[in-house]
Formats: structure tokens, C-alpha cells, sequence
């Protein structure tokens, strides 16, 4: 039988997945380091956190969606810090950003 929770576990699993596929093309998409972080770490992050979440919603109590939630918060935690780490580390390197100058016509 299902019911209401296993079809909020599967939409939440499906947005989150729909997110992390969204990173992966601004991964490839974007010109520079700087726009290819920010695509990935919203989008990726976002993406993870959905994942978790309609995981957790399948779990119905327990340890498992306590862990689920923790790592939830850590994801929220470490990927924005990872990501302004690489871009401050491209920057500190002299990496300068892309502009519409350098493509020539715009």
C-alpha cells in the first residue's frame, strides 16, 4: 500500500536528484572557476540535502533518520565552506574571472 510519506519521500528523492543533475551541467556549462563553483555548490548542495531528506522521510524513526539528518547538516555546513575555500584558493592564485569582453563581439 502507499501512502502519502512514500510519495513525499519519492518527490523530495526526485527534486534533489533533478538539483544534483543541475550542478553536473553547470559544471560543464559554465566558463570559469568562480560561475562553475557557484552553479555547483547551490545546486549541489541543495541537491544532496533533498536526497537526504526524502531518505529520511522513508526511514519512519530510528537511528538511521537521526543520522540522515546529521549528515544533512553537515552537508550544509561543509560544502559552502569547501567551495569558497577553492574559489579563494583560485583567487589567491591570480585566476581571473571570465567576462563577456573576452569572447569577443558581445
Amino acid at each position: 500500500m502507499t501512502t502519502p510519506l512514500t510519495y513525499l519521500s519519492l518527490a523530495l528523492v526526485a527534486v534533489g536528484v533533478f538539483f544534483t543533475m543541475v550542478a553536473a551541467v553547470g559544471l560543464i556549462r559554465m566558463p570559469d572557476v568562480y560561475t562553475r563553483a557557484h552553479a555547483t555548490s547551490k545546486a549541489d548542495t541543495l541537491g544532496t540535502v533533498l536526497t537526504l531528506a526524502g531518505v529520511a522521510v522513508a526511514f519512519q524513526a530510528g537511528v538511521p533518520r537521526i543520522k540522515l539528518l546529521l549528515l544533512a547538516v553537515f552537508m550544509l555546513i561543509t560544502s559552502p565552506t569547501a567551495t569558497h575555500a577553492i574559489t579563494r584558493a583560485a583567487y589567491d592564485q591570480g585566476i581571473e574571472p571570465w567576462t563577456a569582453d573576452e569572447e569577443g563581439g558581445d
